[in-house]
């Protein structure tokens, strides 16, 4: 994992040319109530058996409600081999998160 990074560091990523996957890794329920736009659902629950949908992603940014279980998500994207850029977990989580919310599935 390399660390945290802020609501407006999420921001400047999804501004700038950089390809970054944004894992929210709350339940299906939460994720339909309302998520980062562009974001994809993996449940901190099923990660470990989906972990291989990032091969080859250049930087992932791993978000939860609050900013803790994004933590353990963004330790274990990590350590799979198949990443090739940084993993961050939002530090603020979803609750956080002052820009526009998604409603639905958005897959």
């Amino acid at each position: 994992m390399d660390g945290e990074c802020s609501a407006a560091d999420l921001k400047s990523l999804l501004d700038g040319e950089q390809d970054v996957r944004i894992v929210d890794v709350r339940p299906p329920a939460a994720f339909e109530r309302g998520h980062i736009p562009g974001s994809e659902n993996v449940p901190l629950a099923t990660l470990t058996n989906e972990v291989d949908r990032l091969d080859g992603a250049a930087h992932v940014v791993t978000v939860c409600a609050h900013g803790q279980a994004s933590i353990q998500a963004a330790r274990l994207v990590a350590a799979y081999e198949g990443i090739d850029g940084p993993v961050e977990s939002l530090s603020c989580g979803v609750d956080g998160w002052d820009g526009d919310l998604k409603m639905g599935d958005g897959r």
